[in-house]
């Protein structure tokens, strides 16, 4: 089975997700997340005690779902590979910046493009910086960037992810993780629903090669609009969703959606998940379904963004939401904070560092 030859197939991948995504939200996930990777490791990472904020601590079972449904098919299709030892510290910091950068923003890739659907302006200027960040990737690459070649390695070793990921599962059925009971972390869909719906997603994003990167990475490299079918699909559907069941707000400062609209931050954060994606060689959904395929390297990247996770909850880095003032019924905008600023700002010096200093031998 192979989605990705052709666009009408890759049409139906997207559509596809974008149905599981609208599932989802209908179902009880926070409104205009559905299905965020940022968000989802955020929330899970806190049900583990790696942050306190306890509005978004609930083990994710979609996250899960993805690096098992992606393990799943590729042993089905022989398409496992076990691989590690490329750059393996560098990765584990560009998981670190790809998280910061989200929660600066509030957001992935896949919930950016989700935002977008349900009217949020702020996404649409993010999406402006995250294309940037794509464009400055691609420079690096044609300077002759890389972090080397992985190597084949035991096919015990890519399976080291999707255990940890399935130890989780369990955990989450017993009281050693903690669940919140306000706030974003409380509202999700049933446990069976997001974990199939994780499932369904995690084969289909494998099959695609679905990256939010890799999209527009193509897009501005080789004029290849392939993968970019995918996320237009996802969109699509996610339109109709929000149209149809009144959820689509045109609008900057909406309460309750889980945004800001300090536009120059939305721009930045999601400039330094666009830089770090290309350079990691997939955004944070590629990340998870490379792992679940065999990558020890995207491992590595995932367990960075958990901990980057846990960073911007315990140093006060992630944004804060526009909201209502319970008392007095005000809008109250968000946020992000001086240190969320200056974190934002040292991830994307961090990129042009990396960028620049890991090269192909023969492009030294």
């Amino acid at each position: 089975m192979n989605l990705s030859d052709s666009k009408k197939k890759l049409a139906l991948a997207g559509a596809i997700c974008g149905l599981v995504a609208a599932c989802l939200a209908f179902l009880g996930n926070p409104a205009n997340m559905a299905f965020c990777i940022a968000c989802f490791i955020r929330d899970t990472a806190g049900a583990l005690g790696m942050h306190q904020a306890e509005v978004v601590q609930y083990v994710r079972p979609e996250i899960i779902g993805l690096v098992i449904g992606a393990f799943v098919i590729s042993v089905a299709t022989k398409e496992y590979r076990a691989t590690a030892g490329s750059s393996t510290a560098t990765r584990f910091v560009l998981g670190m910046i790809i998280m910061i950068g989200s929660l600066v923003f509030l957001g992935c890739p896949l919930r950016m493009i989700i935002r977008m659907s349900a009217g949020d302006l702020n996404a649409w200027v993010a999406f402006v910086g995250f294309t940037l960040g794509v464009g400055t990737g691609v420079f690096a690459l044609k300077k002759g960037f890389s972090l080397g070649r992985a190597h084949v390695t035991t096919k015990a070793s890519g399976t080291v992810l999707p255990l940890l990921m399935a130890g989780i599962m369990i955990l989450s059925f017993t009281s050693f993780v903690k669940a919140s009971e306000a706030g974003p972390g409380s509202m999700h869909a049933p446990i069976i629903a997001s974990l199939i719906g994780g499932l369904v997603f995690g084969i289909f994003a494998q099959k695609s090669r679905m990256c939010f990167a890799g999209s527009m990475r193509d897009i501005i490299l080789m004029k290849n609009f392939d993968l970019f079918t995918v996320i237009a699909a996802i969109f699509v559907v996610m339109l109709v969703f929000n149209v149809a069941t009144g959820r689509f707000v045109l609008a900057f400062d909406t309460p309750g959606i889980i945004a800001h609209s300090q536009h120059l931050w939305n721009i930045l954060g999601m400039y330094a998940v666009g830089f770090a994606a290309v350079l990691a060689g997939g955004c944070p959904l590629r990340q998870l379904i490379l792992a679940g395929q065999g990558s020890s390297d995207a491992a590595v990247t995932v367990i960075g963004m958990f901990v980057g996770a846990g960073l911007c909850h315990n140093f006060g880095l992630a944004a804060s939401a526009t909201a209502v003032n319970a008392e007095t019924k005000e809008i109250v905008a968000g946020g992000v904070s001086p240190a969320g600023r200056i974190a934002c700002v040292i991830c994307i010096a961090a990129c042009f560092v990396i960028a620049f200093t890991h090269k192909r031998e023969e492009a030294k």
